[in-house]
C-alpha cells in the first residue's frame, strides 16, 4: 500500500546527517518553520486599514459628441510619466449628438480617509481638472466630494465629503522604514475596487529632481491605484502610491510612493488655506562633481553649486554669488543639490535662515531672509561685445585667448571683473570652455582682469589640472583644464 504520510522533516534531516556521519556534531540547526515566522500576514492589515480606503471617480462635463475617447485620467497617467499608451485600454463612450451636456466618466483613482469628519487624501493628478468628484466607501456609500486643495509639485490633494464617524488611517513614521521590509497597497487598479497588493521597500530617498524623495517599492501599482495608501506591517500609512516606471504601460516591478510625512505637511496647509506656500532664496543650482570638489579643496562631492543668482532675490541680498557652493542650510548638511530646494521649500516665507557657503577655499555663514516661491523666471542669455583679443602667454598652452571685460559687460553680468574668452581650443575646449564665457576665478583665486589672470596662471602647476570658475550668460559652473599630454 502506498504510504501517503511523508516522513517528518526533522527525521529526514537527522537521517541525512547520520548518513554523512555528522550526527552529534555541533552544527547549529534552525528549523525551517522558525525561519518562516517572519513571513507577513496581511489579512489582519486589510481588515484594519481597508475600511479607510476609498474609491474615487471623477466626472467632467462634455459637449455632445458622437466620438469615443479614452479614459482621460488614464491618459493623463500615461502622459505624466512618459509611458506608451497600451493598445487595448478600454474606451469610454461619449454621448450621442442631441444629448444634453452632463457629467461623463473621466477617470478612477484611490484615496484614504485622514479624519473621521470626512477629509480624504489622494493624488493631485487624480482630481485635477475634474468637474465632479465621487468618493465611494467600502460599505458602498457614495458621496460627492469638494476639492479642498491640490499641489501639483508634490502631487498631493485633499478632498472633503459630508460624513462623520468615518474610519481613519493611522499615520506612520517614514524614518522607521527599512529597505527590504514588507509593505502593502490597497486601491482600485483599472477600477477594480479594494484590490490588495504587496511587496517590499526597494529603496528610500529615490531622487526625482523635485521637492520629494520618493519611496521605491515592488508593490504592483497600476492606473487606478494612484492616491491609495502604502501601508507598513503595523497598519500605518507611510506613503501615497503615485508613480510607476514602465516601458509598456503596465506594472514592471518598480513603483513609487510619496512619503507620508511630506504629504501631511502639504495636506495641513491645504486644509488650512487651500494652497501651499514654499520658501525660496533665488538660486539656480547644480551638482558638485568629485573632480571639482577635490580640485577646489572641498574634499568630498557634497553641497549645491550655485550656477546663478536671481537679481534682487534673497540670495543676492545676502551676498551669495554664482560659483559658491552651499554646504549647509539652517544647520542641515546638503549632501546633494536636490536637498537644498526641499529644505528651503519647507521653511515659512519671511523666516531668516543661516546658509553656509564654500567660496575659494574658505567657508562662511550668511543670513538669508526666505521669500515665497513664485513662477520661475527664465534666465536671459547676455550677449558679449567683441573685444580686441589678448593672447596671454601661460594661457596659450591651454588653448585660451582672452580679453578684458568692458564696463557695460560687467554691469550686465553684475561682476566686479573677469576675463572674456575669445576662443578656446585644445585642453580648454575639452574642458567645456567656449567663446563668450567669462572666467571669474582660476585655481581658487578670483581674477578681475587679464593681468591677474596671467599672474595666477603663471604660478599654477603646469603638470596638474587647474579648476576654472566661469560664467556663461547668467549661469556659473566649474571646469577642470587638464594639461596636454
Amino acid at each position: 500500500m502506498l504510504n501517503l504520510n511523508p516522513t517528518p522533516l526533522r527525521s529526514c534531516v537527522l537521517a541525512g546527517l547520520l548518513a554523512l556521519g555528522l550526527a552529534g556534531s555541533t552544527i547549529p540547526l534552525q528549523p525551517v518553520w522558525a525561519q518562516a515566522r517572519g513571513l507577513p500576514d496581511f489579512p489582519d492589515l486589510v481588515d484594519q486599514v481597508g475600511p479607510a480606503v476609498v474609491n474615487i471617480r471623477t466626472l467632467e462635463k462634455t459637449k455632445p459628441s458622437s466620438d469615443t475617447g479614452n479614459d482621460e485620467q488614464m491618459l493623463e497617467f500615461f502622459r505624466r510619466f512618459g509611458i506608451p499608451m497600451p493598445p487595448n485600454l478600454p474606451r469610454t463612450p461619449r454621448p450621442d449628438k442631441g444629448q444634453s451636456e452632463e457629467g461623463q466618466p473621466r477617470g478612477v483613482g484611490s484615496g484614504f480617509i485622514l479624519s473621521s469628519d470626512g477629509f480624504v487624501m489622494t493624488n493631485a493628478h487624480v482630481v485635477d481638472g475634474a468637474d465632479e468628484v465621487l468618493v465611494t466607501l467600502t460599505d458602498k456609500r457614495e458621496f460627492k466630494a469638494k476639492i479642498i486643495g491640490t499641489d501639483k509639485r508634490t502631487d498631493v490633494a485633499v478632498v472633503k465629503i459630508d460624513a462623520t464617524g468615518l474610519p481613519a488611517v493611522k499615520i506612520g513614521d517614514v524614518n522607521r522604514i527599512r529597505v527590504g521590509e514588507w509593505v502593502m497597497a490597497i486601491g482600485s487598479p483599472f477600477g477594480l475596487e479594494n484590490t490588495v497588493t504587496a511587496g517590499i521597500v526597494s529603496a528610500k530617498q529615490r531622487d526625482t529632481g523635485d521637492y520629494l524623495p520618493l519611496i521605491q517599492t515592488d508593490v504592483a501599482i497600476n492606473p487606478g491605484n494612484s492616491g491609495g495608501p502604502l501601508i507598513n506591517m503595523r497598519g500605518e500609512v507611510v506613503g501615497i502610491n503615485s508613480q510607476i516606471y514602465s516601458r509598456s504601460g503596465g506594472f514592471q516591478g518598480i513603483s513609487f510612493a510619496i512619503p507620508i510625512d511630506e504629504a501631511m505637511r502639504v495636506s495641513d496647509q491645504l486644509r488650512t488655506s487651500g494652497r501651499v506656500t514654499r520658501g525660496r532664496i533665488g538660486v539656480q543650482i547644480d551638482q558638485v562633481s568629485k573632480e571639482v570638489a577635490e580640485s577646489i579643496g572641498l574634499g568630498k562631492p557634497q553641497g549645491a553649486l550655485v550656477r546663478g543668482v536671481e537679481a534682487g532675490a534673497p540670495a543676492e541680498k545676502a551676498g551669495i554669488e554664482a560659483g559658491d557652493i552651499i554646504t549647509k542650510f539652517d544647520g542641515k548638511v546638503i549632501e546633494k543639490s536636490s536637498d537644498l530646494p526641499r529644505l528651503v521649500g519647507s521653511v515659512k516665507p519671511g523666516t531668516r535662515a543661516t546658509v553656509t557657503i564654500f567660496r575659494r577655499g574658505a567657508t562662511r555663514d550668511v543670513m538669508v531672509k526666505i521669500a515665497e516661491v513664485e513662477p520661475e523666471k527664465s534666465a536671459q542669455r547676455i550677449a558679449s561685445t567683441q573685444q580686441k583679443p589678448s593672447v596671454v602667454g601661460p594661457a596659450q598652452a591651454m588653448g585660451l585667448v582672452v580679453s578684458e571685460l568692458n564696463e557695460q559687460q560687467k554691469k550686465e553680468l553684475k561682476l566686479r571683473g573677469g576675463v572674456l574668452v575669445q576662443s578656446a581650443e585644445g585642453a580648454s575646449a575639452r574642458a567645456g570652455l567656449r567663446e563668450g564665457d567669462v572666467i571669474v576665478a582660476i585655481a581658487n583665486t578670483e581674477v578681475l582682469n587679464v593681468k591677474e589672470f596671467e599672474q595666477v596662471l603663471s604660478k599654477s602647476d603646469k603638470t596638474k589640472a587647474v579648476n576654472v570658475l566661469f560664467r556663461r550668460g547668467e549661469w556659473a559652473q566649474y571646469a577642470l583644464i587638464r594639461p596636454s599630454r
